[in-house]
């Protein structure tokens, strides 16, 4: 699972639920039927609502696995190419965070268990939460020269 700051912003009835480096975070709001809703945010990224803040926070774990990718347009093209030459983990976990998928769904779309897909899973969070180090450290060491 991804780690960072919980409720961290406010900004009239948006907060932010989760943010991550490079502008890229999850904002919690309210939807018109007084349910919270998850909005996935990135620069040059339209933008994706999610009912539940785990299924964000994958798709922010699938946005650093991948170095970013432009969600916009997929309607008609289907999965963005990066996340298709990614990998089938990765790919696994994209599925996942798209509506009416779940484990089991994308276990018998693939003929896998289901916990081969937590496995996938568990490898592209891992992953991403590697890549957010580095670039942590990376800023950090930045820093440290420009002083």
């Amino acid at each position: 699972m991804s780690t960072s700051d919980e409720q961290t912003t406010v900004q009239g009835t948006e907060t932010t639920y989760r943010d991550y480096i490079l502008d890229v975070r999850i904002v919690e709001s309210t939807s018109p039927d007084g349910e919270p809703v998850y909005r996935f945010e990135a620069p040059h990224h339209c933008g994706i609502t999610f009912d539940d803040p785990d299924l964000a926070e994958l798709y922010a774990d699938v946005y650093f696995d991948v170095n970013g990718f432009e969600e916009a347009g997929t309607g008609d093209r289907g999965v963005p190419p990066t996340i298709i030459q990614a990998g089938r983990d990765t790919l696994v976990a994209y599925f996942l965070t798209q509506p009416g998928t779940d484990v089991n769904w994308i276990a018998s779309f693939y003929g896998e268990k289901p916990a081969k897909i937590q496995r996938y899973v568990s490898r592209v969070r891992k992953r991403a939460a590697g890549i957010r180090e580095g670039a942590r450290e990376r800023m950090r060491e930045d820093q440290s020269r420009n002083r």
